[in-house]
C-alpha cells in the first residue's frame, strides 16, 4: 500500500487561469486528490508568485455543487440527461425557434471565463456563427471595450491593444486601475507588487489616479483623489501643458502616424482651474505631473477599469494612447508597447474588428466587433416585436449579477422560451435555463493561454498538461460547441467544418494550437530560413515555459491600418470632445453620493464565492465610506446601511474610512447570490447584494458602447 502511495505520487506544472496574470503553478497529487499548490519558481514571467486564487483549485476540483453532466429543468427539478438527448433537444429548440421569428430570435452572451479557456475561444465562435444571429453580447461590453475600441480607430485591430513596459519604464500614471488586486488587468503582469517595487528600486516614481486610496495607490509614490468619471479632463489638462510647453515629441513614430495637427487643434481649450474643480486635482499637480512624465527617462499612462466604465471611456483610451504618443512612449521601451506572441491571434482577419455595421433593435446602439452593448440584452428579450429575442445561449457568464440592471435581466431571462446554458454551475442566470451543459473542469485537461498572452508584459509561452484524467462520461468544452455546431448545421441543412471535425476528434485542439505557432512570430513555417523554429511539441518539453524575451518595436509593422499610419484624429473620437466640452458644467458638487464598485483578491467577478478557502475570514462585502460623508448622515463604523438608488436597494455593513473621496462610496461587484433555485451552497452562506442591480442599464458610453457603472444620486440611509 505503501510504495501504491509514493507511486501515485504526482507533480504538475501548471498556468493558473482564473485570472489575467497566468502565474506558473507546481500542483502535487495523489491518488487523484490535490495535495499542495504552490508557485512555480522557475515559471518566466511569474517566478514562483501566486495569489490566493490559485490555492482554491482544491476547492473548484472538490466542489459537490458543480456539474458534470448535462441537466435538464423539469417539473420535479434537476434531471441528468444523456449527452445525446441534450444537445439533440437544444439544437431542435434553437432551429424551432429560428424558422419560426427568424435568426434574430436566438442570442448568445459570453462570460469573462470563456477567454480564460482555449476549448471555447476556438471553438465557441464557429458554433455562435453558425446560429446567423446578430444578437451577441458579453462581459466585454461591461469593462473593457474602450480599450479595444480605441486600438480599432487608431492602430486598425480590436486587439492590438497597447501593454505597459512595466518592467523597464521609469514613471508610470495608474488612471483608474488597481493592479494589486486584479493582478495586471489587461496588463498580464503576475508578481505586479515587486514589479511596480522595481519602478521605485530604479529611482522611477508611479502615481495613482484614483477616488479611492486603493492597496495600489497606498504603495505608490503619489495618489490623487478624482471625481468619479472626470479622467478625461485631467487628460486634457496634461495634453495641454505637454502642447503648452513644447514637450512634444513622437520619436520612432515621426514617420507613421498622421493627422497630428488636426489632434493638436482639437484639444478643448478649458482652462487649467476648472480642469481642477471638475476632477478635484488641483492646478499645480496636473502642470507637475506633465512635467514629469514628459520629461522621464521612460513613461507609461495606463487606464482600467474606472477608466472604461464611465460615458467617456472611449475617448478616455484614445487620450491616454496620445499621452504616450506625443511624449515619445509609444512602441518605445519603458513606454507602451506591444507583445509578439507565438501563437497569434491578430493574425486572424475575423478578429480584427468592425464598427457600426448594423443597429440594435430597441435602442439603435451601434455593434462593435460583432456585439451589441451588453446594456440592452434586456431591452431585446423584453420588447415585444419582429427580431425580438426569443431564446438564449449563455457560456461561462452570469450576466444578473455582472451587468448592470440585474432584476430587468432577470424578468427578461425568465420570459424566455428557451435557454441553453453551458456552464459548471446553476447560478443566478443559468437557473433559468432549460439545459445546462457542463464543461470539463480546467484541470482534467490541457491549457494554453490564446488571449493573455497578447497582454502579457514579457513574451512568453507555455503549455499545461492535464492534472488530472477527464472523467468518464464528461465532455471538455470545445466538444460541446463541435457538437451543437453539427447539429444546427444538419438541422438547417446547411454545411460545417468537416476537416475540421476530424482533425479535432483525432487530434484535440492541439492540432490548431501547432498550425498557430507553425506559422507565428517564431514558428517552423514562417520562412524557408526558421525550419528548425518553434512548434507545440518544442513548447511542450518546456514544462515550465519558454521565454522569448521583452517586448519590443513593433511598428510599422505590427500595425493594421491600411496605410499602416497611426490615426490621430479618428473623426468618432474628435467629434466626441463636443460632447466632452459640454458636460464641463455638469458638477457632481451637488452633495449627492457617487458610487463606484470594487475588485477584491480573493475573489474574480461572481464565480469563485462557492470556494471555502477563498470564503473564510470576516466579511468582505462593506460599503466604504468617508467619515465626513458618514457624519453628515449619522452613520457608524461597522452600523448597517440601506443603499439606494431609482432601480434597487441593498442592506450592509458601514466601514468608514479616508481611503474614499468624499462624496464617494465603494461596493464590491459580483455579490448578490440567491437561494431561489441555485445551487451554490458556500455562495449562499455569504450571498452579499448586487451591485450592478443599483445600477442604470440606459447609462453607457455612447462612443464606445461600454456600460456606465458610476451610479450617481445614490442615497444611504442609516438602519
Amino acid at each position: 500500500m505503501i510504495n501504491q502511495k509514493i507511486t501515485n505520487f504526482q507533480t504538475h506544472y501548471r498556468t493558473c487561469n482564473l485570472c489575467e496574470a497566468m502565474c506558473g503553478l507546481v500542483i502535487t497529487t495523489q491518488n487523484e486528490q490535490i495535495q499542495t499548490i504552490v508557485g512555480d519558481e522557475k515559471d518566466p514571467l511569474s517566478h514562483g508568485h501566486i495569489c490566493p486564487k490559485a490555492l482554491a483549485y482544491k476547492d473548484l476540483h472538490e466542489d459537490s455543487d458543480r456539474l458534470k453532466f448535462p441537466v435538464k429543468k423539469t417539473n420535479s427539478g434537476w434531471e441528468q440527461i444523456s449527452w445525446e438527448n441534450a444537445l439533440d433537444e437544444i439544437a431542435d429548440k434553437l432551429v424551432n425557434i429560428q424558422k419560426i421569428y427568424g435568426n434574430n430570435a436566438v442570442g448568445v452572451y459570453q462570460g469573462n471565463p470563456s477567454v480564460h479557456n482555449y476549448g471555447t475561444l476556438l471553438y465557441g465562435p464557429t458554433f455562435f456563427s453558425s446560429l446567423r444571429t446578430r444578437n451577441k453580447f458579453s462581459a466585454s461590453t461591461v469593462d473593457q471595450i474602450p480599450h479595444q475600441f480605441a486600438a480599432y480607430q487608431m492602430l486598425g485591430h480590436q486587439l492590438l491593444v497597447p501593454i505597459p513596459d512595466i518592467d523597464r519604464t521609469q514613471y508610470m500614471i495608474i488612471l483608474g486601475g488597481n493592479p494589486l488586486v486584479s493582478n495586471g488587468s489587461l496588463m498580464t503582469a503576475p508578481d505586479i507588487r515587486n514589479r511596480l517595487k522595481a519602478i521605485q528600486s530604479r529611482d522611477g516614481k508611479f502615481v495613482v489616479i484614483d477616488p479611492r486610496r486603493t492597496e495600489t495607490a497606498k504603495l505608490a509614490d503619489e495618489h490623487c483623489f478624482i471625481q468619479p468619471g472626470t479622467d478625461v479632463y485631467f487628460l486634457i489638462g496634461i495634453i495641454q501643458e505637454i502642447i503648452k510647453n513644447g514637450w512634444i515629441k513622437q520619436g520612432h513614430l515621426d514617420s507613421v502616424t498622421k493627422n497630428l495637427d488636426e489632434f493638436l487643434t482639437s484639444i478643448p481649450d478649458i482652462e487649467l482651474e476648472t480642469i481642477s474643480s471638475i476632477t478635484g486635482i488641483s492646478s499645480a499637480n496636473i502642470q507637475r505631473i506633465a512635467k514629469e512624465f514628459s520629461q522621464a527617462e521612460s513613461a507609461v499612462c495606463y487606464g482600467r477599469m474606472g477608466a472604461c466604465t464611465q460615458k467617456f471611456g472611449g475617448t478616455v483610451h484614445w487620450l491616454i494612447n496620445m499621452v504616450n504618443i506625443i511624449t515619445g512612449n509609444f512602441d518605445a521601451p519603458g513606454g507602451a508597447m506591444f507583445t509578439s506572441p507565438a501563437f497569434d491571434t491578430l493574425g486572424n482577419s475575423q478578429t480584427k474588428g468592425h464598427y457600426n455595421k448594423g443597429q440594435s433593435r430597441v435602442r439603435n446602439l451601434p455593434e462593435f466587433a460583432g456585439e451589441y452593448p451588453a446594456v440592452t440584452m434586456a431591452d431585446e428579450m423584453l420588447v415585444k416585436g419582429e427580431g425580438q429575442i426569443r431564446a438564449m445561449v449563455t457560456s461561462a457568464g452570469n450576466p444578473i449579477l455582472s451587468v448592470p440592471g440585474g432584476e430587468k435581466l432577470d424578468r427578461a431571462f425568465s420570459g424566455l422560451e428557451f435557454m441553453v446554458s453551458i456552464d459548471f454551475y446553476i447560478n443566478e442566470t443559468t437557473r433559468h435555463a432549460d439545459i445546462i451543459l457542463p464543461p470539463a473542469f480546467n484541470l482534467n485537461g490541457p491549457h494554453f493561454d490564446v488571449v493573455f498572452n497578447i497582454f502579457a508584459v514579457r513574451d512568453v509561452v507555455k503549455y499545461s498538461n492535464p492534472v488530472f484524467p477527464k472523467e468518464s462520461g464528461t465532455k471538455y468544452d470545445w466538444e460541446i460547441f463541435m457538437g451543437l455546431e453539427k447539429r444546427v448545421a444538419q438541422k438547417n441543412g446547411r454545411k460545417y467544418s468537416k476537416v475540421n471535425h476530424f482533425l479535432s476528434k483525432k487530434f484535440g485542439p492541439e492540432w490548431l494550437l501547432d498550425l498557430g505557432i507553425r506559422i507565428g512570430e517564431y514558428g517552423s513555417l514562417k520562412s524557408l530560413f526558421k525550419w528548425n523554429g518553434l512548434t507545440l511539441s518544442k513548447v511542450k518539453k518546456q514544462v515550465h515555459g519558454v521565454d522569448l524575451g521583452p517586448l519590443k518595436p513593433r511598428f510599422p509593422k505590427r500595425l493594421f491600418t491600411s496605410d499602416k499610419k497611426i490615426d490621430l484624429a479618428p473623426s468618432i473620437f474628435i467629434d466626441d470632445l463636443k460632447r466632452v466640452i459640454s458636460n464641463v458644467a455638469q458638477s457632481n458638487s451637488n452633495g449627492s453620493l457617487t458610487l463606484i464598485g470594487r475588485r477584491q483578491l480573493r475573489s474574480n467577478n461572481s464565480w469563485m464565492h462557492n470556494c471555502p478557502s477563498l470564503m473564510s475570514g470576516r466579511d468582505r462585502f462593506l460599503i466604504l465610506m468617508n467619515p465626513l460623508d458618514a457624519q453628515k448622515k449619522s452613520i457608524a463604523d461597522g452600523q448597517k446601511v440601506r443603499v439606494k438608488t431609482s432601480n434597487a436597494q441593498i442592506e450592509l455593513e458601514a466601514k468608514l474610512s479616508t481611503e474614499m473621496m468624499p462624496g464617494v462610496i465603494s461596493i464590491p461587484h459580483g455579490w448578490g447570490h440567491e437561494g431561489k433555485d441555485t445551487q451554490q451552497k458556500i455562495a449562499l452562506e455569504n450571498k452579499g447584494g448586487n451591485l450592478n442591480a443599483l445600477g442604470d442599464d440606459l447609462a453607457i458610453d455612447p462612443v464606445s458602447g461600454n456600460a456606465d457603472l458610476h451610479i450617481r444620486n445614490v442615497k444611504v440611509y442609516p438602519i
